[in-house]
């Protein structure tokens, strides 16, 4: 793990980590996309749910993630972001149903299933681009996973909670406000670590 130089400022933290997001080569983009696959795909049963999503920009790759879930006979779902930042989902039937829509992102075409279809889900893969050992994520700061987070709370749903990541973003400490709940566990190309 690394160390944060910055324990109480989210904004440069989020702006360091993107820019080294920034830098990556695209094969080693391509190459952590590769190994994430595997781990983070064992970490769902053949037949259970797992709300996922499709990276944008210099994220972790979730390309032969979703192709791996398929493969498993996972359901997908997918995020559809709503104007208010919240989210609705519909399932992954494959790279030709998706499209693209606002800020960039790739969202399935299919029939829209709700925002409270999350709660369904046995495993739920956040974006982040930072967790702590606490397993406190850092999130880019749009509030979308956290409101999944709380919907999950207030329905009562325990799913495994996960967060995608390289290794140089499993930090000692991410700033956290009261709202933050944490993760429980984060992969990296290097495999899964239960936290």
């Amino acid at each position: 793990m690394s160390a944060n130089p910055l324990p109480n400022d989210k904004t440069a933290l989020r702006s360091r980590l993107l820019a080294e997001r920034r830098s990556l080569d695209p094969a080693a983009r391509a190459a952590a996309a590769a190994a994430l696959a595997g781990p983070a795909a064992a970490l769902a049963d053949p037949g259970s749910v797992v709300a996922a999503y499709v990276s944008v920009g210099g994220e972790p790759g979730t390309g032969p993630l979703l192709d791996a879930l398929l493969g498993r006979g996972v359901r997908v779902l997918l995020p559809v972001l709503l104007p208010d930042n919240d989210l609705d989902w519909a399932a992954y039937t494959g790279r030709a149903a998706l499209a693209p829509a606002a800020r960039g992102l790739l969202e399935p075409t299919g029939p829209r299933l709700g925002p409270e279809a999350v709660c369904g889900a046995g495993l739920v893969l956040l974006p982040g681009l930072a967790v702590d050992r606490r397993g406190i994520r850092l999130g880019r700061g749009g509030g979308s996973y956290d409101r999944v987070l709380a919907r999950l709370a207030r329905a009562g749903a325990r799913p495994l909670l996960a967060t995608l990541l390289y290794e140089h973003e499993l930090l000692d400490a991410v700033p956290a406000e009261e709202h933050d709940l944490p993760v429980d566990a984060v992969v990296t190309p290097a495999g899964v670590l239960r936290l």
